[in-house]
């Protein structure tokens, strides 16, 4: 092959296009995956990008420099342009340059590569402030429980720690994973999910223990946290969006792994267990009675001894929860996510308080193989009603937006895509509580939001897994962690302007494996803000590679 037949092209500001249809697409993909971020894959031609935090992925997961470069130029047609070279060994000059080991009870050692950095960061007044000793001849001590404290100023400077101190391991459990589930169905895992928990743990290590796993709504991140968990061996805390979510959690335990009710507990608004493992919510650990008080059950993350927690969707990580987690580094942290798309920006966070990225498959990719359901994205363009054109054009930006989303003539389409798919679950999904009371009249189905009480929640969705509610109308509590398995059509009637998450969370509700062909719908309103924010939410879905088709509906297609 000549060079002018490779697939990679590395443009200066540090993305990859990659070509589909190159014979070495696929040696390629796996060489340039662990250090550069996949940002979008359609069709054709794929784009990554590498950034620090990319790299510092990589050699998180001991991933050399001379590879990366060796990757880049064995599948590139051009040259690589030397500004990504020197970007690349900037970034990785960065790792490991400061590391953090245990020096005595209590007291950690940071230690670091030259004396100019020493220099630098020890001027820094965050840095001065929290040295208890120094270390010659080049290092300091620090008290153990700032070390998340610590780690956090530092990637803020552009210097990812290299955290080396290992973890205290926690109350024994005995855990492991069932060959047969309770339910009686066979039970093995998937080779990508073996991979991904073994990435995590490392041995056991202290290079492992910390870690995000990114897999797509629907291929099982629960099992991963399970297997994790059966390696781990210790008592576990878990972290989830939603009282369903825990629920969820619960069942899946109790079904493929040797735990017990009694090992179980639930720490809910209506529930108070606290025991081996327990899983609670993020809106539990962040309840306070007033804007100013304390956060009344923050010290479960203190509860018992735990080894392991565990955030699910990480990605929705609270503030809050993320300034406890600086206190608790002694325990191992796995965080699990369909996106790692942070809309408020704060990956590095992620990064440096829950553990590096260690494991991530496309989302294509296994849908290819059969593991998530094969998908279509259609937008449906309608216009507003003559009667809401003036209301919209003097209407302020926000107001401007909530009229194009609860259009009155989403109804109708809506209706008109059900009877197309009669034979098939179908969840409605939308953003405006008064728009979806509005849909489950004129549908006649169920409406989840809310305030909906938990106990009504788990029995809608239950009758919807068994057939028996044929379609359910639901908020953005849906958004993440309902197993809703045999949901093969979602018709999104308004969202969160343009979030790219909500869009990912909402499509991985109809992804779970199935026979089918699932299909996603939006609905929106044309020349309108409503256009322009679906208009990024869907550039979102294409770049992962589905197909999506745009519909124009017209005043007289509506009032046929």
């Amino acid at each position: 092959m000549t060079r002018t037949d490779k697939p990679v092209i590395v443009q200066s500001d540090g993305s990859i296009l990659l070509e589909v249809m190159s014979s070495q697409y696929e040696d390629a993909r796996d060489s340039i995956l662990p250090f550069a971020e996949l940002i979008k894959s359609p069709e054709y031609v794929h784009t990554y990008r590498i950034t620090p935090l990319s790299i510092w992925n990589a050699a998180a997961m001991g991933v050399s420099c001379e590879n990366i470069l060796c990757s880049l130029e064995k599948y590139s047609r051009y040259d690589i342009p030397s500004g990504v070279t020197f970007r690349i060994r900037d970034a990785f000059s960065r790792w490991d340059a400061i590391r953090i080991v245990r020096y005595s009870k209590g007291m950690l050692k940071v230690e670091f590569r030259s004396r100019g950095l020493f220099d630098e960061i020890t001027s820094k007044p965050a840095i001065k402030n929290i040295i208890a000793d120094s270390a010659d001849p080049l290092g300091f001590i620090i008290p153990e429980e700032i070390r998340g404290r610590f780690k956090h100023i530092l990637i803020k400077t552009g210097y990812p720690v290299n955290d080396l101190v290992g973890y205290e391991q926690g109350d024994a459990l005995d855990i492991a994973l069932r060959d047969t589930c309770v339910s009686g169905q066979g039970f093995a895992l998937r080779q990508y999910q073996t991979e991904a928990s073994e990435n995590f743990w490392a041995g056991g290590g202290p290079r492992g223990g910390q870690g995000i796993i990114v897999l797509p709504c629907g291929s099982g991140k629960t099992i991963v946290g399970m297997e994790a968990m059966a390696k781990a061996r210790t008592y576990t805390l878990i972290l989830c969006t939603n009282v369903s979510a825990v629920r969820q959690w619960i069942t899946e335990l109790l079904d493929k792994t040797t735990l017990t009710g009694a090992d179980i507990g639930e720490y809910t608004g209506s529930k108070k267990e606290i025991k081996p493992v327990t899983v609670t919510t993020y809106q539990m650990l962040t309840y306070r009675k007033s804007k100013t008080g304390p956060f009344e059950h923050m010290k479960l993350m203190q509860a018992l001894n735990w080894g392991l927690l565990i955030y699910d969707e990480v990605h929705v990580v609270p503030a809050p929860v993320f300034r406890a987690t600086t206190e608790i580094q002694a325990k191992r942290r796995l965080g699990l996510t369909a996106t790692l798309i942070r809309e408020d920006g704060l990956e590095e966070d992620t990064f440096s308080l829950v553990g590096p990225k260690c494991y991530d498959v496309p989302w294509k990719e296994l849908e290819q193989k059969g593991f998530i359901a094969e998908a279509v994205c259609y937008e449906v363009r309608l216009p507003l009603p003559a009667e809401k054109e003036m209301e919209y054009a003097l209407a302020s930006d926000r107001a401007q937006f909530r009229i194009a989303s609860e259009n009155i003539y989403k109804d109708r389409v809506m209706k008109d895509i059900i009877r197309k798919h009669a034979d098939e679950p179908i969840l409605v999904i939308g953003q405006y509580i008064s728009q979806l009371k509005r849909i489950s009249a004129v549908l006649n189905a169920p409406l989840i939001t809310g305030s909906t009480p938990n106990a009504k929640r788990d029995r809608l969705y239950d009758a919807f897994r068994r057939g028996d509610v044929p379609v359910l109308v639901v908020s953005k509590v849906a958004n993440f962690a309902i197993d809703l398995p045999d949901a093969s059509v979602a018709i999104q009637v308004s969202g969160t302007f343009g979030s790219r998450q909500e869009e990912a969370q909402r499509l991985g509700r109809i992804l779970r494996p199935k026979e089918r062909i699932s299909t996603f719908y939006t609905l929106v309103s044309c020349q309108t803000t409503e256009e322009a924010f679906a208009h990024k939410r869907q550039i979102f879905l294409a770049e992962q590679g589905y197909k999506y088709r745009i519909e124009q509906w017209s005043r007289d297609d509506i009032n046929l």
